[in-house]
């Protein structure tokens, strides 16, 4: 398994949690739950997406090219 793989599996689930601590559904008209629900877990996996590719970069930047 590649670690790039590993990491979204750990990483995703963090950006989920993390995500709980926003009230963004006061940014949506009323009854419109399902839809919230696509766009956090959309922006949850944007976000674990940055997250990773940050973490892979910086490794393979500063670990690797020493």
């Amino acid at each position: 398994m590649h670690i790039r793989t590993i990491l979204y599996i750990v990483i995703t689930p963090l950006t989920i949690w993390a995500m709980e601590a926003l009230n963004i559904e006061r940014f949506f008209k009323k009854n419109r739950l399902n839809q919230i629900r696509i766009l956090y877990i959309l922006f949850s996996l944007a976000l674990s997406y940055l997250v990773v590719n940050f973490l892979m970069d910086f490794v393979n930047s500063y670990i690797f090219n020493l």
